[in-house]
């Protein structure tokens, strides 16, 4: 598939997603929100709890505190960009950027539902971030990297918009090395075709600039793809 076919098919899926999956049940895609706690999903709204389509928790991993700046990339909902505004307070602010109107229009109400003003919902695609350089001290992602065909471009990306010290804390599927895409099997918009294996994740987080990179397996997705914990920094 070139680029742009997958990113039609992904913006397809996700389009309808937003005007299917609001007070569905899907026991089969729970396992994401299921990393958040009663009380932190209370912090946010319904309608983005039921729109959070991750493989994980990076609000949790990101450790955030007072005054800082955090984007989450394809935002979706905007359930992780509403816990982390409250998480940063009035003197922070949480940036989301998502490619799909449907999906901003949800996540800007949901931030109004939920009481933060110190949020912006950006338009935009992950691999040119809508922000300037240095301007992000946290950039957190649940799930939505490995939808992405020019993963180097999104690397390259968030070393850009990141401060000197800034940290990295994303939840994304990663393969094992050596796994390639099954033909005719998953596809991208189901976040498996789309995973890098793991050598070549920490590769081009490192040829991007980043530094002190991780990745922690969490719970198998697919056969030889894992839900992961990704982390870096970006040097000081």
């Amino acid at each position: 598939m070139s680029n742009d076919q997958v990113h039609d098919e992904v913006r397809e899926y996700y389009r309808n997603a937003a005007k299917t999956r609001v007070g569905q049940t899907r026991p089969d895609e729970l396992w994401g929100v299921s990393q958040y706690d009663d009380d932190t999903l209370a912090e946010g709204t319904p309608v983005a709890t039921d729109l959070s389509m991750g493989c994980g928790n990076p609000f949790a991993m990101a450790d955030l505190v007072e005054g800082e700046t955090v984007l989450d990339l394809g935002s979706g909902g905007g359930l992780d960009v509403i816990l982390s505004a409250k998480r940063v307070g009035p003197s922070g602010k949480a940036y989301g950027v998502d490619f799909l109107d449907e999906m901003l229009e949800i996540s800007r109400a949901n931030a109004v539902e939920a009481g933060v003003d110190n949020v912006e919902f950006l338009k935009g695609m992950i691999e040119a971030v809508p922000l300037p350089d240095a301007s992000i001290d946290v950039v957190i992602s649940n799930c939505v990297v490995n939808l992405a065909p020019d993963k180097a471009k999104v690397f390259a990306e968030v070393a850009r918009v990141l401060k000197p010290g800034g940290r990295v804390a994303i939840s994304d599927v990663v393969a094992d090395n050596g796994v390639e895409p099954v033909a005719g099997g998953l596809d991208w918009a189901s976040c498996g075709a789309g995973a890098l294996q793991y050598d070549d994740y920490m590769n081009l987080l490192r040829a991007s600039g980043l530094t002190d990179v991780s990745i922690e397996y969490t719970h198998e997705t697919e056969p030889g793809r894992h839900g992961a914990i990704v982390r870096a920094t970006q040097p000081a």
